[in-house]
C-alpha cells in the first residue's frame, strides 16, 4: 500500500517549487529545502558564481561534501577525492 501523497510548496533562491511528497515526510523535505536554499544564498552572495544552475550545482556539491565529510563509513581516500573534486568544479565555474 502506497503512503499518501500531497504537493508541498517549497522556496528556493526566491523561486517556488510544488513537490509531492508522503505527508509523513514533508516535515523533512522542508529542512532539506532550507538547507539547500541557505547554501545557494551563501554561494550567490560571494558574488563569484552566477547563474542558477552553476550556483546549484555547487550547493549540491557542498551537500554531497557535507554528506560524505560525516558518513563514517566513508574513508579518507573518498572524502579527499570529493573535496579535490569539489575544488575543481569550484574553478571551472568561476573561470567561466
Amino acid at each position: 500500500m502506497s503512503k499518501p501523497v500531497q504537493p508541498v510548496s517549497l522556496n528556493i533562491l526566491d523561486k517556488e517549487y510544488r513537490i509531492a511528497c508522503a505527508i509523513d515526510e514533508q516535515e523533512e523535505l522542508i529542512k532539506s529545502a532550507q538547507e539547500l536554499d541557505r547554501q545557494m544564498r551563501r554561494i550567490r552572495d560571494t558574488g563569484k558564481v552566477s547563474g542558477a544552475d552553476r550556483i546549484a550545482v555547487l550547493a549540491a556539491l557542498n551537500l554531497a561534501h557535507d554528506l560524505t565529510a560525516s558518513a563514517t563509513a566513508v574513508g579518507p581516500d573518498i572524502i579527499a577525492s570529493m573535496a579535490d573534486m569539489r575544488r575543481k568544479i569550484e574553478n571551472v565555474l568561476e573561470s567561466t
